[in-house]
């Protein structure tokens, strides 16, 4: 999180792709310590304007908290929102408003 919030991206990134590939070997691929490295990875993407990887990113881990948590939990709603955000950027409004409607009626 240091590197991230100093604007050390590129940094951030390696280390994020580190860390959640190291979680997905030990833990598995829908742990919920995995997909909280999977987020981390998906809002350093945003933060460099790859939208595209932050999107593929973050469909998964909404996905696979859905699964795991079920659609009312606190960061499956979450998850919602940072794509909504991703979508926003994009200019997908549509999509993006639909989601945002959907984590906060949850």
């Amino acid at each position: 999180m240091a590197l991230y919030s100093n604007g050390q991206y590129k940094a951030a990134e390696k280390l994020d792709v580190e860390v959640m590939k190291a979680r997905k070997r030990v833990l598995g691929d829908e742990h919920p310590n995995t997909l909280f490295s999977m987020n981390n990875l998906a809002s350093t993407y945003s933060s460099q304007g790859l939208w595209g990887k932050a999107k593929e990113l973050q469909v998964q881990v909404m996905e696979a908290r859905k699964r795991v948590l079920s659609d009312e939990h606190p960061y499956t709603l979450i998850s919602m929102n940072n794509l909504a955000f991703t979508l926003q950027s994009q200019a997908r409004h549509e999509e993006a408003l639909a989601l945002m409607v959907h984590s906060t009626q949850s």
